[in-house]
């Protein structure tokens, strides 16, 4: 069956073979769930949609139920617009709109440019929530359907990146890099993790690498906390962050302090 065809099919009748055509043609995706929040992933009220699938493994996720693809429910990119379109009324009163999250939304890109697309032929404002890892596979057409960026900067140094993600810096400095250029509005989110993210050094890196990305409004310093344990153990994973605490008042300020003498606004998350 074509995938013009496929258009026509419930997500949840096709067959495997049929599955594969709607995935790699993005009419299909794998989305782990939605909600609407206030104030929290963008602007004003957003409905904040996960897919799965991530090349990351953050020791702090919040989500790792979202790490498999095939842990997602099969949404077509048709129904998810039209759930979006219900909720006009509300971005329109609050400024706000569709944040797509993960997971790591680029491991579906197809998927994503076309529920970014629907979206701005909505009207509806956009924000994309990455580590910027797959920004090689973020069309320039993507990015034009793009309002704002939550653009993850997990360390500033190679070596502690590694340890938290397991992947390397260098594509979120690039794809950073790339968005500067473009004029992308980007908020940066850093989460501060006692005894792994929070060294004066790695703080400091972070700072310098985003002030020389004029396109970010904003950077948010994320506190940790143990919100996301109870998954881990659901699904047999080794937690390693198990014993550590939240950042204290004075930590969380020093590190504030770090970026806002770089000239960065900062809010905490």
């Amino acid at each position: 069956m074509t995938a013009a065809l496929l258009a026509d099919v419930p997500a949840a009748d096709l067959d495997r073979g049929e599955r594969m055509v709607a995935m790699r043609s993005g009419e299909v995706g794998a989305v782990h769930s939605w909600e609407l929040v206030t104030a929290v992933d963008g602007p004003g009220t957003r409905m904040t949609t996960f897919l799965t699938g991530c090349p990351l493994r953050c020791l702090y996720c919040q989500n790792p139920d979202t790490w498999r693809m095939r842990d997602g429910t099969e949404v077509r990119a048709d129904d998810l617009v039209a759930r979006i379109a219900r909720y006009r009324p509300v971005f329109a009163a609050t400024g706000g709109g569709i944040t797509l999250s993960g997971g790591e939304p680029l491991m579906q890109p197809r998927f994503v440019a076309q529920v970014l697309r629907g979206a701005k032929e909505l009207g509806v404002r956009t924000a994309l929530d990455t580590s910027g890892f797959l920004g090689t596979a973020a069309t320039d057409e993507m990015l034009d359907d793009v309002d704002l960026v939550l653009l993850d900067v997990k360390s500033g140094d190679e070596e502690t990146y590694r340890r938290v993600t397991g992947r390397s810096l260098q594509p979120t400095l690039d794809f950073g890099d790339r968005l500067a250029a473009r004029g992308t509005e980007v908020w940066v989110r850093f989460v501060l993790v006692p005894g792994l993210t929070d060294a004066d050094e790695n703080v400091e890196n972070v700072a310098r690498i985003v002030e020389r990305w004029p396109n970010v409004s904003r950077v948010e310093v994320l506190p940790f906390h143990q919100m996301g344990r109870e998954k881990w153990e659901r699904l047999g994973a080794s937690y390693d962050l198990a014993d550590v605490t939240p950042p204290s008042p004075e930590l969380v300020a020093r590190v504030r302090e770090q970026f806002e003498v770089h000239g960065l606004t900062t809010y905490v998350g």
